[in-house]
């Protein structure tokens, strides 16, 4: 969940002046996409996948998800910056779903969002963007947040499941770098391709995994793929072309303020004090680095 328009769905301005009926109609439909994201904390703590790997898992979301987004593909394109995309998004679905099924949804989901600082600090070093003052409040509620989960977590020996967390953020920051790179790319190809790639890469875990989905497990992957990643993706498209992208992203946030809500409410999943803050804080800084202002606004006419 990045500071920038999340989940793999580049950030693009409205083509024209949206009517106010226009815009609360964009807000409902990223709301609603940002409460379907968060039901992974349903589905992946689902008692039916117990003892299930998290690539496993990853495979059959992808799978299903794509039955969803395929029809929507208009204008397929290469470049060579789609290798290390569909790279990241493997990497990540890889580690998101393994951090989850291995530890507790809250550090899985607030360890992924460290990816807007992954973000900025290649930004600022490698493509000389400009530090403003909002991404130093970025940077210490999030490194402070960072620290007090992997205090606690290292410290209850939840180690795989933290080191799978942050790397689920680094892979992220290395997708939303690179549709940085692919903004002009029709994004329904580039989800799609996401998937495709992760469909094939995590392969062999459906294959000759000792675990093949049967009964209700198939209605709990279908509703994984199709309304816990498919149909967001759609809805949010939809959305954002209504609305600004600091304004999508901010909505956006209730995503990961609800997955460790979902996982407590519908399988009594516990949640420390702790991790409690420490989300609080990594939420806070990336609250502040969204938040419009004049310094955001000119940095973005410059092109950054």
């Amino acid at each position: 969940m990045p500071t920038t328009v999340p989940h793999a769905i580049p950030e693009s301005p409205p083509q024209h002046e949206s009517t106010s009926e226009n815009a609360a109609r964009g807000r409902i439909l990223i709301l609603i996409a940002a409460v379907l994201w968060s039901s992974s904390g349903f589905f992946a703590k689902a008692d039916v996948f117990a003892g299930w790997p998290g690539p496993l898992l990853a495979f059959w979301r992808a799978a299903f998800a794509l039955t969803i987004l395929v029809p929507f593909v208009r204008r397929p394109q290469w470049s060579l910056w789609l290798i290390p995309m569909t790279l990241c998004f493997i990497g990540m679905n890889w580690a998101y779903l393994t951090a989850m099924t291995t530890g507790r949804a809250a550090t899985a989901i607030w360890l992924q969002c460290t990816a807007p600082l992954w973000v900025l600090i290649v930004g600022v070093t490698f493509f000389k963007e400009k530090l403003l003052r909002s991404d130093l409040f970025l940077m210490g509620f999030g490194c402070a947040g960072v620290a007090l989960i992997l205090g606690f977590e290292l410290r209850d020996a939840a180690t795989a499941s933290v080191m799978y967390g942050l790397l689920s953020g680094v892979f992220y920051a290395g997708v939303v770098l690179s549709l940085r790179l692919l903004r002009a790319i029709d994004p329904a190809w580039l989800i799609t391709l996401n998937l495709l790639a992760t469909v094939a890469a995590l392969s062999p875990y459906a294959i000759w995994g000792d675990h093949q989905p049967s009964g209700y497990q198939w209605i709990y992957l279908a509703g994984f793929g199709a309304l816990q990643m498919g149909l967001p993706y759609l809805l949010f498209a939809r959305g954002v072309r209504s609305i600004s992208g600091h304004e999508a992203s901010g909505l956006a946030l209730v995503e990961p303020v609800l997955v460790p809500v979902w996982a407590f409410l519908v399988w009594h999943e516990g949640v420390t004090w702790p991790i409690v803050i420490g989300g609080v804080l990594i939420f806070c800084g990336l609250l502040v680095r969204i938040i419009p202002s004049k310094n955001n606004e000119a940095v973005n006419k410059r092109g950054h």
